[in-house]
């Protein structure tokens, strides 16, 4: 029996990954965690006895529910960088809360080296849903990158309450910034907040410090937009 994608779907995964990130954003990889030094690429690569752990629990994960996942999700976050290739490659997965979850992992590390190579997965891998495009997207910006702020804005104007709710938290943790937008206010209330959002947005996005990922060989962060 394999796992499907409605074991674990979408808003129920939506909250799920709330939780999960709030419980793991103080997560960071120890010195145990770490192998002798080598690299696999721009990565350090596990020790044997880690790298068998970090196969155990990807294959273990889609499988996972509840508490499990949120366990799980916090572990390979903990874990940090040894175990980058394998999430990596877990964003890809056809299965939107197996991907969702790796995203999840990722965004808790706030490696902002992660941005360039999360950019080189195509945005339709781990089967293209919207919602885990917005997953994608709130991914990005915790890790530094303000160029899917426009992306997280127009998810203030799904039709989903939750989707709103998680959208509206992504840009309020990341600029410190809400124009009083409630996700469960009324329509023509949360259009005026909306519209305060884009407002704002307009009045930055020109700034080259915020225009996305920097090109190959640049080491300098991300900035963060100053609030008003």
């Amino acid at each position: 029996m394999k796992p499907s994608r409605a074991s674990l779907s979408f808003p129920g995964l939506c909250v799920l990954l709330f939780v999960a990130n709030g419980l793991v954003a103080s997560c960071s990889s120890t010195s145990s965690s770490l192998g002798p030094g080598k690299t696999d690429g721009p990565w350090l690569v596990p020790s044997p006895t880690l790298q068998s752990q970090i196969d155990e629990n990807a294959k273990r994960l889609p499988w996972t529910h509840g508490v499990e996942r949120v366990q799980l999700i916090q572990w390979f976050a903990g874990i940090g960088e040894p175990a980058y290739t394998t999430l990596l490659k877990m964003i890809q997965d056809p299965r939107g809360d197996v991907a969702g979850s790796a995203y999840a992992a990722l965004g808790a590390t706030r490696d902002a080296r992660l941005v360039e190579a999360i950019h080189a997965v195509p945005a339709s891998a781990g089967g293209g849903d919207v919602d885990l495009k917005y997953e994608r997207a709130r991914t990005l910006l915790r890790l530094g990158d303000y160029s899917v702020v426009p992306q997280l804005i127009s998810g203030l104007r799904d039709e989903r309450s939750l989707t709103r709710a998680l959208c509206s938290q992504a840009l309020i943790e990341a600029t410190h910034e809400n124009f009083q937008f409630d996700p469960r206010g009324e329509d023509a209330a949360r259009e005026e907040a909306v519209r305060r959002w884009e407002s704002w947005w307009n009045t930055r996005q020109a700034d080259p410090l915020l225009s996305g990922p920097k090109p190959e060989g640049t080491k300098s962060e991300a900035a963060k937009p100053e609030s008003k």
